[in-house]
């Protein structure tokens, strides 16, 4: 049983995490901080949780954290990660951080995209980005692992493969996202009241999203060589839910087993990862309405043959898969657990 405290648990991915934690097998919950709820249960911020937990909400203690945990799951504002991360590890902690602080190698292409200088430039090397599919191997040993954007795992699961077989012209990717409310965060602001938001779509950050340095990282390794990617989400009329839709343009003709074939080379053991591309039925293309809640990415493609197209889709809950389930998944590999353990949710339908 691994002693595990969550610092940051009152937003909608401290939520989540929670959610999940309270039911792991191999979870022993310990602290909860809130810096805002200090005292509060947690059923009342997350009523989810009503009658699953006594816990109560803990002032932010790097002391009482410290004292009491194996593993800390940081779900800090943006930019705070990087004051108490480093702490941590000093204290001989292993850290999932669930914030944006760790997860680009490059100090250059943090100030670029969050716009100050990343104050502990010495760790970015040392921390792990935290997506399995990708990275497991480096997970199970990593005392800092940086959980992925949502949006950027949606697009990087789905291009990875296509990338890797030589498929398509690297210099022309588009990336069109579209996006739950709780991807904004608990904290309402005009853009997210509901009567913005309902009935509409709104494309917001139409370049330069931060979630591009994220993707061109990961594209690029594997690639070998400069892979640029433009990128535009969409806030829509859904509270869970990505569908990451990447228009890209191949590399001579392609036919379907080619596709495939990429897909099953790299992802027939991954257990979170589902193909989906029947042409029968409602739900022959990856959908997000059926993820959500659980830890699965569903990736499907066509091809345009007009146009030397081919379409590919993601489709995954921001709040699991893009946040607190790949979270869960890299601490089950850390701890040298099946990676499935207390993941294995199954999502609703209608």
């Amino acid at each position: 049983m691994t002693a595990v405290s969550v610092m940051g648990g009152s937003g909608y991915v401290g939520g989540e995490l929670l959610r999940l934690l309270v039911s792991h097998p191999d979870c022993q919950l310990q602290i909860v901080t809130s810096r805002r709820n200090a005292g509060d249960p947690i059923y009342r911020v997350h009523p989810n949780l009503r009658g699953v937990t006594t816990l109560t909400f803990h002032k932010e203690s790097l002391e009482a954290v410290a004292s009491k945990s194996d593993v800390v799951f940081t779900a800090l504002p943006h930019g705070r990660s990087m004051d108490v991360v480093p702490e941590l590890l000093e204290r001989g902690l292993r850290v999932v951080d669930l914030a944006a602080d760790f997860r680009l190698k490059d100090a250059a292409s943090y100030k670029e995209y969050y716009g100050v200088p990343h104050g502990r430039q010495d760790l970015l090397k040392r921390s792990v980005y935290g997506l399995p599919e990708l990275h497991r191997d480096e997970i199970k040993t990593a005392k800092l692992v940086s959980v992925p954007g949502c949006m950027a795992t949606a697009a990087i699961l789905s291009l990875a493969p296509i990338i890797s077989n030589g498929l398509i012209d690297l210099e022309r990717i588009v990336i069109d996202a579209k996006i739950g409310s709780s991807g904004a965060g608990v904290s309402p602001t005009a853009a997210s009241h509901h009567s913005e938001r309902t009935g509409g779509v709104r494309p917001y950050k139409a370049v330069g999203h931060r979630h591009i340095g994220e993707v061109e990282q990961e594209l690029t390794a594997l690639a070998e060589r400069k892979v640029i990617v433009s990128f535009t989400p969409h806030a829509v009329n859904m509270i869970r839910g990505i569908l990451a839709t990447s228009h890209t343009f191949t590399n001579g003709n392609i036919e379907p087993r080619d596709v495939f074939k990429a897909y099953r080379a790299k992802y027939a053991e991954e257990p979170f990862i589902r193909l989906v591309s029947d042409k029968k039925g409602l739900y022959g293309l990856p959908n997000p309405k059926v993820t959500v809640g659980t830890n699965y990415c569903d990736i499907g493609f066509d091809i345009d043959t007009h146009a030397h197209r081919l379409v590919l889709f993601a489709a995954l809950d921001n709040l699991t898969k893009g946040a607190a389930g790949a979270a869960v998944q890299c601490f089950n590999i850390m701890c040298g657990l099946d990676e499935r353990t207390g993941l294995n949710l199954v999502g609703m339908h209608p």
